[in-house]
């Protein structure tokens, strides 16, 4: 299935490249689903010689062409919706539908920065000289290396080639190589903007192949990751080398809490769903479910009873709810964290196993933990998968500690009909992104990102278009 792509340098389909091929599983059977070609170093250094040259004639474009390059892609996109959200639903084993709207998440990224190329405003400063004022102007950083996840391979490719692309940077995608077909299908939408050859390039392939070139390189001047803390940490380390700009968006560990006054059908209609989407692998789920003691055991009861409502399969067939978890790695990790939670003192009410509906894939059914204190990994870590551990707090003062009391902060939620209260704990809450009886955190209008261990930078908004840019200063005097 990935024959027909390959890496994509210089305006290029490179289907039979220097590194050969590596094959690429599904979660659902854990059998291949094909062979995917992939880098050596040189095809690297070919991918970043171009986009050097492709950022020449780019750059000077002007932003209405930019503009309109962009809405062309974002066509293209539309009309290759099935293609690629089942390409999405087969790579990830995410629910189909969930597959779609991603894809059309990724349509609004590229409609956005459309529109955003045109509003990169300047400013004049006046000047203490005599006859003189500053311009102050920006301009495209240069070339870019984007190096997204496989958890949601379309959205996250989009939120970083969307906005370089505006900026007037030319881009360099290295995705996961567990979903490299999603890449390359919108690689593929790119050719109907007629960019300049060089100007969007794909490579898949190993750290040593992609990763160290790209780092290494003086041509490169900007690196951005949607990536673990890690990962994330040893990237900032290697761009020091040549300071390169870099942007994070990394792990999270969300606390949601539903106050003694929230509405509880609305906190459990949406946060059950919310919760276990993709398997729960998902950077910016809510992991740590605080519930005040009034509401503990009606929640508990309905969250179960939601939880065991939601049938597990093949993402691509219409009435499934929840996927698998995209790797063996992960289901035994998985699999770990809850036992790890019940011999400490937690209470399984609900899943906790490998589900024995299926003798393949990565199934492991939605789990609720209750009885869960704060020092247990569950609790403490990121479990990024589909465990809901719910514990019980007394007031405000108390969860809000509790809730800041990780390194942590990317998002944030809670549930209130108190408009005071609902102001102190955006307040409170150390996170990038908070939600207030909603989950609704991405979207191409919004900054998203986190802040302390979740990284630094922000994707979406008029603040997204910003870490592609250099500013630049200039006085002029006429005497």
């Amino acid at each position: 299935m990935y024959e027909r792509f390959g890496l994509f340098i210089g305006g290029h389909w490179l289907p039979d490249p220097v590194g050969g091929t590596a094959a690429v599983f599904s979660p659902v059977t854990g059998q291949p689903l094909g062979q995917c070609p992939v880098a050596a170093v040189a095809d690297t250094q070919a991918a970043i010689a171009a986009a050097e040259e492709g950022l020449k004639s780019w750059r000077t474009k002007q932003a209405f062409e930019r503009a309109d390059a962009l809405h062309k892609i974002a066509d293209e996109m539309l009309r290759r919706t099935d293609e690629a959200a089942r390409m999405i639903s087969t790579e990830t084993g995410k629910p189909i539908a969930q597959a779609g709207r991603e894809w059309g998440l990724s349509i609004d990224q590229f409609r956005w920065y459309a529109e955003e190329a045109r509003r990169i405003y300047g400013r004049i400063v006046e000047s203490r000289v005599p006859g003189g004022r500053f311009e102050v102007t920006h301009e495209p950083i240069g070339v870019v290396a984007a190096f997204t996840a496989w958890n949601f391979p379309a959205a996250l490719v989009a939120r970083k080639v969307a906005p370089a692309l505006a900026a007037g940077c030319s881009v360099i995608v290295r995705p996961s190589s567990q979903t490299p077909g999603v890449a390359m299908v919108m690689m593929d939408c790119c050719r109907a903007g007629n960019l300049p050859d060089g100007v969007v390039n794909l490579v898949v392939g190993p750290t040593e192949a992609t990763y160290a070139p790209l780092m290494a390189s003086k041509a490169v001047r900007k690196v951005s990751l949607t990536g673990s803390t890690r990962v994330g940490q040893q990237m900032i380390r290697d761009a020091a080398d040549t300071l390169k700009k870099v942007s994070m968006e990394l792990g999270g560990n969300a606390p949601l809490i539903v106050y003694d006054d929230a509405d509880l059908e609305l906190a459990l209609n949406i946060s059950v769903p919310t919760k276990f989407a993709n398997a729960g692998q998902v950077c910016v789920t809510a992991d740590r479910f605080f519930i005040h003691e009034r509401l503990h055991d009606a929640f508990v009861e309905g969250f179960v009873k939601r939880a065991a409502a939601i049938r597990l399969g093949d993402g691509l067939k219409p009435d499934v709810g929840m996927g698998p978890l995209i790797n063996a790695r992960r289901l035994s990790e998985i699999e770990g964290i809850v036992n790890d939670a019940v011999t400490s003192g937690a209470t399984l009410t609900h899943g906790g196993k490998r589900s024995p509906e299926f003798n393949a894939g990565h199934f492991f059914e939605p789990t609720v933990l209750i009885n869960v204190t704060d020092d247990m990994t569950v609790f403490a870590e990121e479990n990024f998968g589909p465990i809901a551990a719910i514990t019980r707090f007394a007031d405000e003062d108390e969860v809000l500690a509790r809730a800041n009391a990780s390194d942590m902060g990317l998002s944030a939620y809670a549930f209130t009909n108190s408009p005071a209260r609902a102001r102190r704990t955006i307040a409170s809450l150390k996170a990038g992104m908070v939600g207030i009886n909603s989950f609704a955190m991405a979207a191409s209008e919004a900054p998203f990102g986190g802040t302390n261990f979740s990284g630094m930078g922000r994707e979406g908004g008029i603040e997204g278009i910003r870490d592609y840019l250099d500013v630049k200063l200039s006085q002029t005097v006429w005497s």
